[in-house]
Formats: structure tokens, sequence, C-alpha cells
């Protein structure tokens, strides 16, 4: 009987242990919103770093669309394979506690003291903190210089106010055919939309809906009639964001209200339209003073198998050094924890469009707040506002009806 070559032998003795290294591993996977394919280098990174830092686990990033992200996520705990940790807005975060679909967090008091306070107290419901805070960045206006000019505007004096904003995109569309604007009033947005105008969403208790009063149906009539008469886009409603960025990236809307992260999304569909463009402060409601400035974190989804190391990987997604890298690489967006923040990154200006709206949200995050509101039976109730907002839109309802109707079914379940 032959004897096995000895390079057969450790051949075979180098895959076996292989094979038994690579059983031994933790696969662990975390999921993020619409990031891909523009940060796919810095999401690797962060793999190749945790893998680094943890050799016994193999971590793997799934990108999701923000328009999908809920029924994954609420999919993923329902079959007992939920990824490790999950990055969600904080509205996605709201209505995915009160579903059950998360884990709380256990942190030390030094791990909360990395965060802000605020924006930590956004992911935490009822003592409980169900998520570390990411990024944010305050809206801007981006704003086609070209469309400017075309339609009588001077670029150097974009709107300061809602209103100036509003009377430029009539201008715009009756001097070019084209669409000055698409405000984002999507969905539940206009919620928002009131705060921002100083206009309270709550009785003083926070027990009764009040936002059908005469300045919110006056509010939702001025969107109504730009909608009526052709000033916005028809596919405001079914779109929002998404519809607007395409529009505008195609040269064919005067100002995008954007975070001014997806900027650069701009750059990258369209450099002629990104090199005619400038940025300007999201126009200021006086009344409210406040710019709705939604958070982004990560969770640990229900039903995890290592609790403990999930917490971990949110925590080495969000610590300091990563989110400063995280904020180098996008330009624009702004970190939650505090020793990131104070980075001279931040104060550095520049004349290209990306380097004008990190200087421009830097000013502005004095007034930025997250306006997300907390309620029961928040999917349901977010449905009525959504259902009977489009209606209005539609004209099948007046902006009265359709605000008293929203009302009457929030007071019902509050």
């Amino acid at each position: 009987m032959k004897r096995p070559k000895p390079w057969l032998l450790t051949a075979a003795v180098i895959a076996a242990s292989t094979s038994v290294a690579s059983a031994q591993k933790t696969t662990l996977e975390f999921w993020t919103i619409s990031l891909a394919p523009l940060f796919n280098d810095e999401m690797n990174r962060l793999v190749t770093a945790f893998q680094k830092d943890n050799p016994d686990v193999e971590l793997k990033w799934v990108d999701v669309p923000a328009s999908a992200m809920e029924q994954k996520l609420l999919a993923a705990v329902a079959s007992g394979r939920p990824p490790a940790a999950v990055n969600l807005s904080s509205d996605m975060a709201v209505k995915l506690v009160q579903q059950g679909a998360l884990e709380p967090l256990t942190l030390t008091d030094a791990q909360k003291k990395l965060y802000f306070a605020s924006p930590l107290s956004t992911f935490t419901f009822d003592s409980k903190v169900m998520g570390v805070p990411w990024y944010w960045a305050p809206k801007v206006v981006a704003y086609n210089t070209d469309i400017f000019k075309k339609a009588g505007l001077d670029p150097a004096n974009p709107p300061r106010t809602i209103q100036t904003l509003i009377a430029a995109a009539r201008q715009i569309k009756d001097k070019t055919g084209m669409y000055g604007f698409m405000p984002n009033i999507n969905g539940i947005n206009m919620l928002y939309v009131f705060q921002e105008a100083g206009l309270p969403i709550f009785s003083k208790d926070g027990g009764t809906a009040v936002f059908n009063g005469p300045e919110h149906v006056k509010l939702l009539e001025t969107y109504v009639e730009l909608y009526k008469k052709g000033y916005i886009p028809e596919d405001t409603m079914r779109r929002g964001f998404a519809a607007a960025t395409e529009l505008y990236s195609s040269g064919k809307l005067g100002m995008l209200i954007t975070g001014p992260q997806f900027i650069l999304r701009v750059a990258n569909d369209n450099q002629a339209i990104y090199d005619v463009t400038r940025v300007a402060p999201y126009p200021i409601n006086i009344a409210g003073n406040v710019i709705h400035t939604p958070l982004m974190g990560f969770t640990v989804p229900k039903g995890v198998k290592d609790k403990a190391l999930a917490q971990k990987l949110a925590l080495f997604l969000t610590n300091d050094l990563n989110q400063l890298q995280f904020s180098r690489v996008t330009k624009t967006t702004f970190p939650s924890t505090v020793k990131a923040s104070t980075d001279k990154f931040f104060k550095q200006g520049g004349q290209s469009a990306i380097d004008q709206g990190k200087l421009v949200s830097s000013t502005e995050l004095k007034k930025a707040r997250d306006l997300t509101l907390v309620y029961p039976d928040a999917s349901k109730l977010n449905k009525v506002f959504k259902d009977n907002v489009e209606a209005a839109m539609a004209g099948q309802k007046t902006a009265k009806q359709a605000l008293d109707d929203i009302v009457k079914a929030w007071n019902a379940s509050l």
C-alpha cells in the first residue's frame, strides 16, 4: 500500500483546519438604509475593521432601500433570523419599538456620555435605550443657478423664508415651465411642516391631537393650492424625496430641499447639474425657528442570538472614530458623539456645492431638532394621516375636512 505523499497530508491538514476555523466563526449582518453604492468603500472599511478586532466574527453588510426597511426587518424578526444591528431613522424606530421588534440596550453611564443627550434621548422610550444615534444633517436648499437666471431670479439671493421659497417656485414654473420645488409633504411629513411653523400637534397635556386649528388648515391649503395649480410635481405624494432628487439631477427642478449628504448623489448622477448648483440655508419659519432634522441610529432587533455581540457592533459603528470618518466620507453629515463633533473638519469651507452644504449645515445645527413624535398605534394613526392628506391634495376632501377627520380618528385612539 502506497503512503500518501507528505505534501498531500499538509494540504489536507490545512484544508481541514481552515474548515474548522470557518465553522467556528460567528456570522453577523448589519443593515443600512440607502447608502449603496456611494458609500460602499466606507461600509467595507467598517466590515474589515470590526473583523480585525473580532477575528472570530464574519461580518456582512446589507444595504436596504428606505421604503423596504420596516417590512424586511419585521419579516426577519418573525423568521427568527434577524440581523445583529440595523440602521433605522427615528420615525421607523418609534413604529418598530411599538411592534416589539427591537431589543433594549444596556449601556453604561460612560457609554451614554459618548453621545449628545438630545440624540440619545430620541432613541430612548420609557427610560429604555432602544438604539444609539448615528448621523444627522440639517436640511439645506440646493438650487440650480441656470434655472434661477432663466426665471429672472438672482442666484446670489436665494429664498430665506418659506414664503419667498414658494414665491420663487411659482416664478420658476411660470417663466420656464420647469418645477421650482418639490415639498417634502408625503407620508406624515406635514406633521413636521406644522411643527416647523410653530404649530402644536398635541394639547399641552399630550392627550389630545389639536392639529386641525385655523392655522394648520391654512398651511395645508397652501400646498393643496400649489398642487391643484400644477406648481408641484404630480408624483410628490407618491415618491417624495426620491423623485425630487431624480428631477433635480436631470436639470428639471429649480430647488432641492435635501439633507446635504445627498448633494453628493447629484454630483454622481449629473456633473453638469452639480457644477451649476449652489447651496443655501433651509428657509426657516420664524414662528417655529426650528429645522426638523431626522436622526439615523443603530438598533438591535428582537431575537438576536448574541445580544452582547450585537450591541458591541452597534457601539462600534457609532463610536467617535467611525462617526468622524463617516462624516469625512459623506462630507456633509454630522456626528451625534460629543468628541467627534469638535473636529476642525466641520468648520472648513470651500467653493463646491458639497463644501457649501457642509458649512451651511454646520451653522444651522443650533436650530436642528428631531421632531419625531411618540404616540400609541403609530403605524395605524400614520396611515390615517397619510390617506387623508392625500385625499385633500387630490381634491377629494377640503383641507379642513381632512384634518378634522384625522384628529377625530387620532383622538379615538389616544
